[in-house]
């Protein structure tokens, strides 16, 4: 079962990379945001982190916590590293102020209530 193991590592990235897109954006308006070149794009860097460790997981995983929106959070991904182009900003900014400090606290609930010994 070695790719179940990987789950924790990947459930830690998310934590830790959410924090870093709460770092980065806190005090911050959608403006600010978007006339900062260095913090816009460290957080779409920070969020597709998030959304590729979310894509990581395996599915036994994300099939036994469908309380998560794993989808999206893997969708958002998908946008920022392929249809880059496209990026909403509006909705990077309230992803970035909203969804992921939801998703951090979700993630951390699951490291803490999981029996890593056994998973």
């Amino acid at each position: 079962m070695r790719e179940k193991a990987r789950d924790k590592g990947r459930l830690e990235d998310i934590v830790e990379y959410s924090k870093n897109v709460s770092e980065l954006i806190a005090g911050y308006t959608f403006e600010q945001m978007m006339a900062d070149k260095r913090t816009y794009y460290a957080v779409v860097k920070n969020v597709e982190i998030v959304g590729e460790a979310a894509y990581m997981l395996t599915n036994y995983f994300k099939d036994a916590h469908p309380q998560t929106p794993w989808k999206t959070v893997q969708g958002m991904r998908h946008i920022l590293v392929h249809d880059y182009a496209n990026i909403v900003p509006e909705t990077l900014y309230d992803t970035a102020i909203n969804s992921i400090p939801e998703l951090r606290k979700q993630v951390e609930q699951y490291l803490a209530e999981t029996d890593w010994e056994n998973w």
